[in-house]
């Protein structure tokens, strides 16, 4: 059945404003747009339901987490992109999540678990229905409805393996599978552990949905001639970290690009062929049927926890753009009212800190300032909470855009030097991780803006004394970027004599480029990679171990972090 039609203005349809505003806009604003041009251009539910089924239709026979199954309305509800998270409580709350093959229609989800694969208990989960609906750029309405099934389960016992499966009313079981709540944080609790980060992930598969999409139009697949474009690097970089068995995982923003642009504008679908709209972004909700099923083999049995980017600002969705993500994800929510992707956990003596740097920054600024300043102050008194707590050895940040990078495409975002920086040299916070820059580079230890000494491969840092380490790591699987001109690459076996970068630059709060020098870049290495953590604590003085790791899983950068243990 064809799509309801729009009635296009010029280059922007129907919006009722000035094009340069409609580019400038919040994204509270842009969502009050988009609620009005819908007002004006209802889709009709029968037309939407049946749109909704024959998408569901192909997507049963293409890319997407229920690849395979019949899923018209009449089949049985199916479950897939299983993942898993923390509650508020790390070390005693598991939050399961899912994704249901179509509309229940009233059959009922349950997720089944206990401490033994023979399970014993059953809750009955929480269904979302996400509804969204967009202008494409033919002039018609794209129409989707996804649904989400979630889980709670509170009272485990810290790093005690929990099992669990997922059934449904009308006869689907999912096989057994397990996962772990975080390691308490006492002294007497504290074994080694494990953890892994990257950014600016996506997905290497083209959505099926809407029908018609050529490969890298909503996926990786865009990419220049270095880039290895038979090579899956999404999947890639997936594997290693399935493959290293972490405790958890942090992705620091740009999730799945179902908003392939990225530039904080209103979403439009543009089909294969199709021009976008000046002040609009691109938008394909399928996206996330696809990467949710990618990431089931590590996300499923080991919680990762998400922050946010530019990329998943969605405007089509309240919530300052992240309704859609409180329908797909659970997040801690114990950061503040208001901001679902500013939270923090700690496993053993390490905490953990997601920031949401879209509310800071200086270059992109469709969410700047969106939290009124309460972000910030929660990120200082949650800091200052957790130095004073003699428990807790390291601190870890992880957000989206940078404070300090010299790729070509975004660098160092003043924004987040100016609102965090200062707190994090106050709190001598350990390790900032941060993505947005496709590549990975890592700092000497920063105080005050300015290196304190060279840290090159097989370093030791005392943060203590010796400051706080940048990590940019957005190689994840996005085509990479280059850095500054004549500044080449510099990392294990490839070391250059002098690192520093002379002609970088930061954003400045008028949203231009201000030229700087980076004499605190260290090791810079254009290609996919991710990391991973080695904590050891001990009684006396803790260690962790930050190992950089490419696709293929060869390692070319570690520092060892150190700190004395408060008596």
């Amino acid at each position: 059945m064809p799509s309801p039609r729009l009635n296009p203005v010029g280059d922007v349809p129907d919006t009722g404003i000035p094009e340069r505003l409609a580019a400038t806009m919040t994204m509270a604003e842009q969502y009050e747009w988009h609620r009005s041009f819908l007002r004006r251009r209802a889709v009709s539910r029968r037309n939407f339901l049946r749109g909704s089924a024959a998408a569901a239709a192909v997507a049963a026979v293409g890319v997407s987490p229920f690849a395979g199954r019949a899923y018209a309305e009449d089949a049985q509800l199916a479950v897939g992109g299983r993942h898993v998270g923390y509650g508020a409580d790390a070390a005693s709350q598991l939050r399961f999540g899912a994704q249901l093959s179509r509309n229940p229609n009233g059959v009922k989800v349950f997720l089944e678990h206990g401490p033994t694969p023979a399970l014993g208990a059953s809750i009955e989960a929480e269904v979302r229905n996400l509804v969204t609906q967009i202008p494409d750029s033919d002039g018609g309405v794209l129409a989707a409805e996804q649904f989400y099934a979630h889980a709670p389960v509170d009272g485990l016992a810290g790093r005690v393996p929990h099992f669990y499966r997922w059934r449904t009313s009308d006869g689907f079981v999912s096989d057994v599978r397990s996962a772990a709540p975080a390691m308490p944080s006492a002294r007497s609790a504290v074994l080694p552990f494990r953890f892994t980060m990257m950014g600016d992930q996506g997905t290497d598969d083209t959505p099926r949905l809407p029908t018609g999409l050529a490969a890298g139009d909503y996926d990786d697949n865009y990419y220049k001639p270095d880039n290895e474009p038979t090579v899956a690097h999404a999947a890639n970089v997936l594997n290693q970290i399935a493959a290293a068995r972490p405790d958890f995982h942090v992705l620091a923003g740009d999730i799945a690009y179902a908003d392939p642009s990225g530039a904080g504008k209103t979403p439009e679908f543009v089909p294969s062929g199709g021009k976008l709209a000046d002040g609009f972004d691109k938008f394909n909700p399928y996206v996330w049927d696809v990467y949710l099923g990618n990431i089931e083999v590590s996300a499923s049995v080991t919680p990762w926890m998400f922050a946010t980017g530019n990329h998943d600002m969605e405007a089509a969705y309240g919530e300052h753009g992240y309704g859609g993500h409180l329908a797909r994800l659970d997040l801690p929510g114990n950061g503040p009212a208001g901001c679902p992707s500013a939270y923090a956990f700690s496993y053993g003596n390490v905490a953990v800190l997601s920031l949401d740097a879209n509310d800071v920054s200086y270059e992109i600024k469709a969410n700047t300032g969106y939290s009124g300043g309460a972000q910030t102050g929660w990120v200082g008194a949650t800091l200052a909470a957790y130095r004073a707590n003699p428990n807790i050895d390291f601190i870890v940040c992880f957000f989206h855009h940078c404070a300090y990078s010299t790729t070509d495409s975004h660098a160092s975002d003043g924004g987040v030097r100016d609102a965090w920086c200062e707190l994090f040299d106050r709190y001598q916070v350990d390790l900032v991780l941060q993505g947005h820059n496709h590549v990975f580079e890592r700092t000497d230890p920063i105080r005050a803006g300015h290196p304190t000494k060279p840290a090159g491969d097989n370093a030791i840092v005392y943060p203590e004394t010796d400051g706080t380490v940048y990590y940019t790591v957005g190689g994840g699987g996005r085509p990479r970027y280059g850095f500054q001109p004549g500044s080449d690459e510099t990392y294990r076996g490839h070391e250059v004599a002098d690192p520093s970068v002379p002609n970088s630059y930061v954003w400045s709060p008028d949203g231009h480029k201000q030229d700087e020098a980076a004499p605190w870049s260290r090791v810079r290495f254009r290609n996919y990679s991710f990391i991973r953590v080695d904590v050891r604590p001990g009684y006396f003085a803790s260690e962790m171990d930050v190992v950089a790791v490419d696709e293929y899983g060869r390692e070319f950068d570690k520092v060892t972090y150190r700190r004395q243990v408060r008596q």
